[in-house]
């Protein structure tokens, strides 16, 4: 008998949490929400990948946790300016940031000074992981790497590359060894570095897929290579920056949640968890897939271990390209 009222009153106990936390899975495995909207900042200027992809998650965000998050975007000094503004925030889960690889090169930045948000900044899930490209403007000869090179490499006027971070600027030091004369320009983000690349006052960049796909699509601009690890399903027929023989390009950027120090661990467990939710959405799915991406959704500490990683590797690299 005594079994049987435990079994009762067990049944009993389920049925209220059902009603108590409906069937949204969050509510039910977590014991924070937001009590007010949530901000995800991007250190970035509005266009690029990294703004797409915070969008994209915002959307999903604001159904699973039954609040508003809202994307602001705070540019400038390759993404310090914004990163910092959240390494300052309270750590009470309603302010995040969105950042990628560079944020580990923060601290290797001339005439960097202050504390580094990236030894400061909790991380909290990735949200997908997106392959970059080489582009060209269609007048620089040449439709893969080696021609392209070559073609600048013979060019009476030396060829300019673009970057809008960190880490593409240590990809412009690369490609530099096998073309001297390159001239490496610095741009604050894809907003502005686009349109000098259609007009050809820059003839290549190194760029998310999804900041030009319009133009790749309006052959406005051509992709000489990609550098993930793997071909992009949406451009299947371009080589990688391996198959092409450039190996040293290859590179792979997570795009990641971050929230400030001293955030609670049962905040940071709820909001991956949130991410992992959002990664099952059929819109988010499919926005990923459109920029070539896979999805994102691990634990707090797997991707803790991906930025300890990402930072040794750039600060050795750092030490044979110098960021200028």
């Amino acid at each position: 008998m005594n079994t049987k009222r435990q079994l009762i009153r067990s049944g009993l106990g389920m049925a209220g949490a059902m009603f108590l936390f409906g069937s949204n899975p969050l509510r039910a495995q977590t014991q924070w929400r937001p009590t007010r909207p949530v901000t995800i900042v991007v250190p970035y200027s509005p266009g690029g990948g990294v703004d797409t992809l915070a969008r994209l998650v915002a959307k999903e965000l604001s159904r699973i946790l039954s609040q508003s998050v809202v994307v602001e975007n705070n540019p400038g000094a390759d993404g310090l300016i914004g990163s910092r503004k959240i390494a300052e925030a309270k750590p009470d889960g309603h302010s995040l940031l969105i950042q990628i690889p560079s944020l580990t090169l923060n601290a290797h930045l001339p005439g960097f000074k202050g504390i580094d948000p990236a030894t400061q900044l909790m991380p909290i899930s990735v949200v997908a992981t997106l392959y970059g490209v080489i582009v060209a403007h269609p007048a620089v000869a040449g439709n893969t790497l080696a021609e392209v090179f070559s073609a600048c490499k013979s060019a009476p006027q030396p060829c300019s590359f673009g970057t809008t971070e960190a880490v593409a600027r240590l990809q412009g030091q690369k490609i530099a060894q096998d073309v001297p004369n390159l001239v490496i320009v610095n741009y604050k983000g894809g907003g502005q570095l686009t349109p000098d690349l259609l007009g050809n006052n820059v003839n290549m960049a190194f760029m998310g897929y999804t900041a030009v796909i319009p133009h790749i699509k309006a052959g406005r601009v051509k992709v000489v290579a990609t550098v993930g690890s793997r071909r992009l399903p949406v451009l299947s027929d371009i080589p990688t920056a391996r198959e092409s023989g450039y190996p040293q390009l290859e590179s792979e950027t997570w795009y990641g949640l971050f929230a400030p120090p001293g955030t609670a661990q049962p905040i940071i467990e709820s909001l991956a968890a949130a991410v992992r939710e959002a990664t099952k959405a059929e819109d988010f799915q499919k926005g990923v897939a459109s920029l070539g991406g896979i999805l994102g959704g691990n634990s707090p500490t797997e991707f803790t271990d991906m930025v300890k990683v990402a930072m040794e590797r750039h600060a050795a690299l750092v030490k044979q390209f110098p960021i200028r």
